[in-house]
């Protein structure tokens, strides 16, 4: 909901006071209908992820630090699907954000069915050349909040024999690595193995956990890191959209995958990286990455 579209929209954002820990759970549309939580949801692949999700019946929780990006999702989603729509404006940069995030949404009576752990970014540079504090800030957002969030909202989905995780992870993280950008692959490696344990751990209750290793795709990410002029270089054959990669992930994590890799373009690329010598591997990546990496 976008505050203005229902009259019990909530405004306020994560970690106001007024949490009640006896607050009735219920959902936040129709009882029969399910709901996705989605991190970085105002743009690329997050937004993209909420249009699948609404459009399959899912009433939606969207979270990003642009509040005015998520008000106008909302609304768009409301009147093309019907969901509804709740937003909370957040930064999961902040340690406390998690728990305050799944805090309100026991206040706020919300089940969340269907988790998607998307918010990320990129740290352009060298490991050893770039402030420790923004490394800090990185793995807040794309190791820990992935799996606290997880943690938190995983016994309910545990307890109802139903629950849908996507963690957003990269084709990079089935590679050998290249320089720069140093703790992204890394994170991404994170990801799909965390994903690929969990899914094992908890797929007879119900629950599916799918890590999504998209390409290159067309979004704002390459613009917020800077890269974009480079990249732009790379063929077209290279790159899919964030709609398709959105819809390859959410039939992947409904069929219970737990490593799905979108395009074939890009599965032929993780099936070279484990094929094909070490060294060779390698030192394409390191060639190729002169293209798009900014050291």
């Amino acid at each position: 909901m976008t505050g203005e579209l229902h009259p019990n929209a909530q405004k306020t954002r994560i970690g106001d006071p007024g949490l009640h820990p006896n607050a009735q759970k219920t959902r936040i549309g129709d009882p029969g209908r399910r709901t996705a939580l989605i991190t970085g949801a105002s743009a690329g692949i997050g937004r993209a992820f909420a249009e699948v999700f609404a459009a399959n019946g899912f009433d939606l929780v969207l979270t990003a630090r642009r509040e005015d990006r998520l008000r106008a999702a909302a609304a768009a989603l409301e009147t093309a699907h019907g969901a509804r729509v709740h937003v909370l404006p957040a930064d999961l940069a902040d340690r406390r954000t998690p728990s305050r995030l799944v805090e309100r949404l026991a206040h706020d009576g919300i089940l969340v069915d269907a988790l998607v752990n998307n918010a990320g970014y990129g740290v352009p540079g060298t490991f050893a050349g770039t402030a420790w504090q923004q490394h800090s800030d990185f793995l807040q957002v794309m190791v820990v909040a992935v799996t606290e969030l997880t943690h938190l909202l995983l016994p309910g989905m545990i307890e109802r024999r139903y629950g849908r995780i996507i963690n957003v992870a990269s084709l990079v993280g089935l590679l050998p690595a290249a320089p720069g950008h140093t703790l992204y692959p890394a994170s991404k490696a994170f990801a799909i193995r965390f994903s690929e344990s969990l899914s094992h751990e908890v797929a007879r209750y119900g629950v599916h956990v799918t890590a999504v290793c998209p390409g290159f795709t067309y979004s704002e990410f390459h613009d917020i890191v800077g890269t974009r002029d480079r990249v732009s270089r790379l063929p077209a054959f290279m790159w899919l959209d964030a709609p398709t990669v959105a819809r390859q992930g959410f039939d992947a994590v409904m069929a219970g995958t737990p490593v799905y890799v979108t395009g074939r373009v890009n599965r032929a690329i993780a099936v070279l990286g484990r094929l094909l010598p070490y060294r060779l591997v390698t030192a394409f990546n390191r060639r190729v990455a002169k293209h798009y990496r900014k050291m």
